[in-house]
């Protein structure tokens, strides 16, 4: 027979596997295949998804909404039960946990603003004139107040009775407050104050005026979130929140609470962006029937909204 060379020159060296049969071996001896990765990705992504998706929950929890604004107020009224006073105090407070920012804004007692439903009168009668219209109303009264005059939408109060403090300060043992120059009789630095001590601070009047005494409020509460933030008062905590809630009111919703002790935790108490409206910011008139008030200078008093609220 006639060998006709192949037109391959390949083809007689490369081996035909097809005529290789595999070898019979036992299933237990078979060789593992290669498996690809996407099983250990896909297992190792079952396993962080749940964990991905709990961490952005509380990311969303703790950081969201953007801006919660507060209004604090300081009733200093001496009935035990009663919650018939004006307010002395006023400190519209907005808290940022993103950034974080918090800012204290306190407002003059004796600004002359329009309360709703009441016509023009200072700013702290607000509260008085509907508690005593319908008692409970006080704390709506003054937010729409400073939200109708200030433009900023005020989410939630908390409404605080001065007489309180003393039981307060005393279960929490004492303050340790940080004065930035002499007032009231203490030397600039830092002060341990029993519950009296502390109270008299806050109210003290002599040789100065409202503008001085709001300074001193915002010194007196920076010094109670402090002193509540210390690892050596947690233990105190318990007796010093009982004390709060009996003379303590606010809405704060308890889910609340845990976003702003965390937003806290992060910007420490000495980072608060605390102010004032200034004198500069009002023009003193007395009106016709007397009183001695303050009107807003609001192309003074809109920039620093601005500043901190986002108005």
């Amino acid at each position: 027979m006639t060998h006709y060379p192949s037109s391959d020159p390949w083809s007689e060296t490369q081996p035909t596997y097809a005529t290789h049969p595999r070898p019979n071996l036992p299933e237990w001896a078979e060789l593992p295949r290669k498996r690809s990765c996407c099983c250990a990705s896909s297992c190792l992504w079952g396993l962080a998804a749940p964990s991905l998706a709990l961490t952005l929950i509380l990311l969303v929890y703790l950081l969201y909404p953007w801006r919660t604004n507060i209004l604090l107020m300081g009733l200093d009224v001496r009935e035990p039960d009663s919650y018939l006073g004006r307010t002395d105090t006023l400190i519209l407070t907005t808290i940022e946990p993103w950034r974080p920012y918090a800012g204290m804004l306190s407002i003059p007692r004796d600004l002359w603003v329009t309360i709703p439903s009441y016509g023009e009168n200072r700013v702290n009668a607000a509260h008085f004139l509907a508690e005593a219209d319908h008692p409970g109303a006080g704390p709506g009264a003054v937010m729409l107040t400073v939200s109708f005059n200030f433009g900023v939408d005020v989410d939630y109060y908390i409404r605080i009775r001065f007489i309180g403090l003393l039981e307060v300060v005393d279960a929490m043992g004492g303050i340790v407050v940080e004065l930035p120059r002499d007032m009231s009789g203490y030397p600039a630095g830092e002060h341990l104050l029993d519950a009296e001590q502390a109270l008299a601070l806050v109210r003290d009047r002599a040789g100065s005026d409202d503008f001085f005494r709001m300074e001193r409020g915002q010194i007196f509460l920076k010094a109670l979130l402090k002193n509540m933030l210390a690892p050596a008062n947690w233990p105190r905590l318990p007796q010093t929140l009982r004390a709060m809630s009996e003379f303590v009111d606010a809405d704060l919703p308890v889910w609340l609470w845990p976003r702003l002790g965390f937003a806290a935790l992060r910007l420490g108490v000495r980072n608060i962006d605390a102010r004032v409206i200034t004198r500069e910011m009002t023009y003193p008139f007395t009106t016709a029937g007397g009183a001695q008030v303050l009107a807003p200078n609001w192309s003074a008093i809109n920039p620093v909204l601005m500043e901190m609220f986002g108005q």
